[in-house]
């Protein structure tokens, strides 16, 4: 059978179609599939959270104190700690959640959550703060060897060892074997201790040296008795006390008594042990006392509708544990950095070692002119003299030595600190300082600076506000450093403090220059302004 012309045709367009129509039904699937499911790695990190633990007094003692929520990194991303699953306080206040406080990345403490509560409309956590628990150093081997061997030696625990005889060719050395010689030593040290011997035969008249001496008793032939260790020659003759039943010879000689049922209990054996030691302690069964039983009997029925009644539950009034102590910005506010992560992370700290300690000086007067300069503080520079006329005499005039500079302009609560915000990175150095002026006038100032290759300044941040225009341009006070990312690298977390409000952000420095990361609060506070 065979296909018409016009037949292939029409069924080659229709497998045309058809693929068209498969391809467009597969085309929105395909859009949403991006061809490779995206998940979460071992080295994403977990929750932390990012806060800033603010007190009035000594460090681990503080008279009053509160924490802040800043930030939580969740699945990479940093949310506002203020607000992150508040139900109603948000998860950086849930009771229980325990900080550790960090000084320049190295921690001071710890710090629990009791409980949280609202101050100017922002949610603050209060708590208590703890002393970092002392981690005890593992032993190392050597020590740990010698630690059982110290405990072996000192031990009280009774130590079984097999009866060296006299008979045996390694007596009194310790060469054939451990328990042997172990006896031996046992028996040379103590001539008294008291040795188990296996009972001679009755009729036995040679020579017992091996056992030393034997039972006065007329037990079985077989029956193993106590005896002392004679001190003295074990080679005599005992056939004559073998089957004798008067006294041993030897006074010191230990016996075993049975209890003779037969006397009275009461009279002869107390009389007997009372002779023997008059200070002896005696146990005496005490009376049985009657059993106490208690009544009791029901209660009528009450009929006053107000009578108070004790009822299992919360109770209704004020609960909390950590009652706030802390109001407004005291003058003597500290600040530290606290972090809470469910993962234990090794020890970063964020001082910068610089290899010639005359660098410091130098970068900090600098940073110090810089910050004069921006202040405003500087004196405006003198206006040139002009030279004296010449004498007729044509006498050469003595030089007129040049004023000494002014003294720099003092800049009040100046901070200065240089940081490594990353392993093998460069110096970063921050000052903050302020003008001694009335409320209203004071000035402040904030530098983010780095050395460039030629060992000059490289201002990355610049920061100037005064007292009249804080709500617009809010003064950045340093805080300290800290691991936001937890990516090993240090960010620079300041507070934006405006003359009503502030809040608290993130700057990461990377590649010269001085970004802003995150800022928390809600919103931006004023308009900013770097220069």
């Amino acid at each position: 059978m065979s296909l018409r012309k016009a037949d292939v045709f029409t069924l080659s367009t229709a497998r045309i179609l058809l693929a068209a129509a498969g391809l467009l039904a597969v085309l929105p699937a395909w859009a949403q599939y991006p061809g490779q499911v995206t998940k979460t790695g071992k080295e994403t990190p977990e929750l932390r959270s990012i806060a800033v633990l603010e007190w009035t007094g000594e460090a681990g003692q503080p008279r009053t104190g509160r924490i802040i929520p800043v930030a939580v990194l969740d699945g990479g991303q940093l949310q506002d700690g203020g607000i992150y699953l508040a139900r109603p306080e948000p998860l950086a206040l849930a009771g229980e959640v325990e900080y550790e406080l960090l000084r320049n990345g190295k921690p001071v403490g710890l710090f629990d959550i009791k409980n949280a509560g609202q101050e100017q409309g922002a949610w603050v956590g209060y708590g208590s703060w703890k002393p970092m628990p002392l981690a005890r150093p593992k032993p190392s081997r050597p020590e740990l060897a010698k630690t059982r061997i110290d405990d072996d030696a000192q031990s009280d625990q009774p130590v079984l060892h097999r009866k060296h005889h006299a008979d045996d060719p390694s007596t009194g050395s310790a060469g054939s074997g451990g328990d042997s010689g172990s006896s031996g030593q046992a028996q040379a040290s103590d001539p008294d201790r008291p040795t188990l011997h296996k009972k001679a035969p009755s009729d036995s008249t040679g020579d017992t040296s091996s056992t030393g001496t034997t039972s006065s008793t007329a037990s079985a032939p077989d029956q193993p008795t106590l005896h002392k260790r004679d001190s003295g020659d074990s080679t005599g003759d005992a056939s004559s006390t073998s089957t004798s039943s008067s006294p041993p010879s030897d006074p010191d000689r230990p016996t075993l008594h049975k209890k003779d049922s037969g006397s009275d209990s009461s009279t002869g054996g107390s009389d007997s042990a009372s002779a023997a030691d008059p200070d002896r302690p005696t146990l005496k069964k005490g009376k049985k006392q009657p059993e106490d039983i208690g009544h009791v009997d029901s209660l009528p029925d009450l009929t006053d509708p107000d009578r108070p009644t004790l009822k299992r539950g919360k109770s209704s009034g004020n609960g909390l544990e950590v009652i706030p102590s802390m109001m407004g910005l005291p003058s003597d506010l500290q600040q530290t950095v606290a972090v809470s992560d469910a993962k234990t992370r090794p020890e970063h700290l964020w001082s910068y070692e610089w290899a010639n300690p005359d660098d410091e000086a130098k970068m900090k007067s600098a940073l110090e002119e810089m910050a004069r300069a921006a202040l405003g503080l500087n004196p405006p520079a003198p206006a040139p003299t002009p030279a004296p006329r010449q004498a007729a005499s044509r006498k050469k005039a003595k030089p007129v030595p040049p004023p000494p500079p002014p003294l720099p302009a003092p800049l009040l609560d100046e901070q200065f600190r240089v940081f490594e915000l990353a392993y093998g990175s460069g110096a970063t150095m921050v000052l903050t300082a302020h003008t001694d002026s009335p409320a209203a006038q004071v000035k402040f100032v904030t530098l983010v600076a780095q050395p460039d290759l030629y060992g000059n300044l490289l201002v990355l941040l610049k920061n100037v506000t005064d007292g009249a225009h804080l709500d617009d341009n809010p003064r950045m006070r340093l805080v300290d450093a800290v691991d936001a990312l937890a990516d090993n690298r240090g960010e620079l977390l300041f507070e934006l403090r405006g003359a009503t409000q502030r809040q608290f952000a993130l700057y990461r420095v990377l590649r010269g220059q001085a970004e802003k990361l995150f800022i928390g609060g809600g919103g931006e506070l004023g308009t900013e302004r770097n220069k």
